[in-house]
């Protein structure tokens, strides 16, 4: 992987950082619905249905929390580089 946090183990310090896990869980989250939505929405209660849609319901949280935490590093959390001051 590219990035510093990917390299790490701790799952707190990827969230909101990865820009690669950011970009597959998108793709994954879209294409879970799409097919959700195309082959099982007329049949939910079959187990392909409900595993399609959990799988879908799974990828959509996690990228939430993705966005969430980035939008906190990028607006909430203080960067280092702004409380340096030059004289």
């Amino acid at each position: 992987m590219a990035c510093q946090s990917c390299r790490t183990d701790i799952f707190k310090q990827k969230l909101g950082r990865c820009q690669r896990c950011m970009k597959q869980l998108t793709f994954l989250s879209i294409g879970g619905w799409l097919t959700w939505l195309e082959f099982f929405q007329a049949t939910p209660y079959q187990i392909e249905a409900i595993a399609t849609f959990m799988v879908s319901l799974a990828f959509t949280g996690l990228l939430t929390l993705h966005l969430l935490m980035m939008s906190y590093y990028r607006f909430v959390k203080p960067s280092k580089k702004n409380t340096t001051y030059k004289k």
